[in-house]
């Protein structure tokens, strides 16, 4: 190895020696323990990713106003999720701070608090989005061809919303104390349920009823059902670092609930600008029309693909992060934080040259039809200069909401997210008319502007001080 890439890579050139506040791990163990914790998060997200994206493809036998119908319920949900979303930042952060402390009884009480909290939100809110169906996918942007199908597909997503909030938060807690293994299986099996039951309610297959489009969403409220089974399945595991069969109460515990909060409350002002920002992204899109949407939905379906391993990586991060900070150790948080950049480098550089070489042919794998072959091989260039921006502060993002620091991450979402990326794709879409490449440049402006922001935050390292 040159001495070039060895101060880029080797563990013992990532830190200042008078930073180092005791013994570190080898090179080859720092990045082992980093890959044991993040591989499965890794491959369940990316095995989601595909899974989903082979939803679309299912889904997109049925027609291109489809693929728009599906795709304009996905930011009206997430901001439903908003809030389940943030609670599990705040959950994963604390239960990997007080595994790194050695604190199981916090750790459980953490994990009752939050179950019981997440059962009541999502109740709330999914009642909210079923009742209002209709007037949120008029929001989204549905026009005549896609009202219909829109408002049927998110009513049915809304009936199996708490399975999926309360798998997600059980989950969260188990990433916290390093389970990942958990996460990955219920989620990957689940989706698999979902594609075997689209195939068979989609087209009706089997003795099925043919259900097009709301087939499409009961098939996914199978696959959370099976998901929440799985997950609570992992808490009554006495084996597990969290469980529900020990004896600590389910009494409201304001130390437990403090601590989660100061998490979560920056995370949920996190999310909030996120979908803001993708919600009016999104509704721009769909006022360029339904191919210009159905491009733009087959595109962000692809660039997920490096954003899910990213996510894998950033989950890890949380976890080691947390778990380094609560055995006083910040030289270690930031030495895997470091880590787990290099990995998403190689694993960003690798998909440039995928989605740069078999663009057409990734494309055509959800719509065949010339147009939007045509439009989105020209976008998936933008998406392979935009991955290895992606990657890199994803991961960064999630070293930093492990050690608490949500506000910095929040202020982010809020001025590139919500403010610079909605703007820019306006600017681009109308006034200098780039239409459906409009988005993707504001996408590359975007993930430019909060690299370079949470990049400089971790690099000053005050979020390693941080107590909760």
């Amino acid at each position: 190895m040159s001495e070039f890439l060895k101060k880029i890579f080797l563990v013992e050139y990532m830190l200042p020696k008078e930073e180092l506040e005791g013994e570190i791990p080898s090179s080859k163990e720092a990045y082992s323990r980093a890959f044991q914790m993040a591989w499965p998060s890794m491959t369940e997200s990316v095995l989601t990713s595909i899974i989903g994206s082979v939803d679309m493809m299912m889904v997109g036998s049925l027609g291109t106003a489809a693929i728009s119908s599906v795709g304009l319920t996905n930011q009206p949900r997430f901001m439903l999720l908003a809030c389940i979303f943030a609670l599990n930042a705040g959950v994963t952060a604390v239960v990997a701070r007080r595994k790194g402390e050695g604190n199981v009884e916090a750790a459980n009480r953490t994990l009752r608090q939050a179950v019981m909290v997440s059962f009541v939100i999502s109740l709330i809110l999914s009642s909210l989005g079923y009742m209002f169906a209709e007037e949120l996918m008029y929001f989204a942007g549905a026009k005549a061809d896609t009202i219909v199908n829109s408002t049927a597909y998110f009513k049915w997503l809304c009936v199996g919303m708490v399975f999926n909030a309360m798998s997600m938060t059980i989950n969260a807690a188990q990433r916290g104390s390093g389970n990942t293994i958990i996460s990955m299986t219920t989620n990957v099996t689940a989706n698999i349920v979902n594609v075997i039951f689209n195939y068979l309610l989609i087209g009706g297959n089997f003795g099925f009823p043919a259900l097009g489009v709301a087939g499409a969403a009961i098939a996914s409220d199978i696959g959370f059902f099976v998901s929440f089974l799985m997950s609570v399945r992992s808490i009554l595991n006495k084996n597990s670092f969290v469980n529900i069969r020990n004896k600590i109460s389910w009494k409201f515990d304001a130390f437990t609930v403090k601590s989660v909060y100061k998490v979560t409350s920056a995370a949920f002002i996190e999310q909030i600008f996120f979908r803001i920002g993708f919600f009016l992204n999104a509704r721009l899109v769909a006022e360029l029309g339904t191919l210009a949407f159905a491009t733009y939905q087959i595109g962000m379906q692809i660039v997920n693909l490096s954003f899910t391993f990213a996510d894998g990586l950033s989950v890890a991060g949380s976890a080691l992060v947390g778990q380094s900070l609560g055995r006083i150790r910040g030289d270690l948080a930031k030495i895997y934080g470091r880590v787990l950049q290099r990995m998403a480098f190689i694993i960003s550089a690798v998909l440039f040259v995928v989605f740069i070489v078999f663009r057409r042919n990734i494309v055509m794998l959800f719509d065949s039809s010339v147009d939007v072959v045509a439009i989105t091989s020209n976008i998936m260039i933008i998406a392979a200069i935009v991955t290895p921006l992606q990657t890199s502060q994803v991961v960064i993002s999630g070293c930093l909401r492990g050690a608490g620091d949500t506000k910095f991450v929040a202020k982010t979402s809020m001025i590139s997210t919500a403010i610079i990326r909605p703007l820019a794709t306006f600017l681009l879409c109308f006034p200098l008319g780039l239409q459906e490449y409009g988005p993707w440049f504001a996408y590359l402006i975007d993930q430019s502007c909060r690299l370079t922001m949470n990049f400089g935050r971790f690099k000053d390292g005050s979020w390693s001080k941080l107590k909760l």
